[in-house]
């Protein structure tokens, strides 16, 4: 999943609406944001095998750091524990650690069974909603549409940027989720993991739109 993550953040605003849409992005994203750097360290492994869902060519083999469940509760708790001590927002922090563990709930429906469930054990586990291209396009985009329309409803442009920063960074997301579901798989692994790191990105450009965003009035 890739559009579905960042729809659980736009909607986590409505329940932490003090808390940066990027800060949002970074906890809902986190997984995916440690999985490239640990593919470049070695830590955790992928291949290209065309075939391999219908969606996705990507065989993820080996990521139990970054994608077990055992991982996904150790760094909703580092990260809302982080969270709660520089900001000391109790709620807050319990939803940048509930974004986190989103991730492999939703990674859950769209994988097929490759997701560990701790960091050295066999179980894997996954719903394989990747196994129809038209189903994965319905229900990530369903949630897309509803995390933007939530985030809409919460906020509003406080300046210009606070309209274009934010709708570009929109465009680009859906334009990248369908460039990676239309276009041609990786050429290899390492390329992987550095546009990977790329995501980053999507993080600070986030940072960047909600602050010239505020309150809507309906929600203050």
């Amino acid at each position: 999943m890739f559009i579905g993550h960042y729809a659980v953040a736009l909607a986590a605003k409505k329940a932490a609406p003090k808390t940066s849409l990027g800060t949002l992005f970074m906890a809902a994203q986190f997984a995916d944001l440690l999985w490239p750097a640990f593919l470049l360290a070695g830590l955790e492994h992928v291949r290209i095998a065309p075939g391999n869902t219908a969606f996705t060519p990507l065989d993820f083999y080996d990521y139990p750091i970054s994608h077990s469940l055992t991982g996904a509760l150790l760094w909703s708790i580092v990260l809302g524990a982080l969270y709660y001590a520089v900001r000391r927002e109790a709620r807050a922090a319990l939803v940048v650690g509930a974004c986190v563990g989103s991730h492999w709930i939703l990674d859950y429906l769209t994988h097929r069974p490759d997701l560990p469930i701790t960091f050295g054990g066999s179980l894997r586990v996954g719903a394989g909603l990747w196994n129809s291209v038209a189903w994965t396009l319905i229900v990530e985009v369903a949630l897309f549409a509803a995390g933007l329309w939530i985030y809409l409803k919460t906020t509003r442009p406080r300046d210009k940027t606070g309209v274009f920063a934010f709708w570009s960074l929109i465009v680009v997301l859906c334009a990248i989720y369908l460039t990676s579901a239309f276009g041609p798989p990786p050429s290899n692994a390492s390329m992987i993991a550095v546009v990977g790191n790329g995501a980053w990105l999507f993080v600070f450009w986030a940072y960047w739109a909600d602050a010239h965003r505020s309150r809507a009035l309906s929600e203050q």
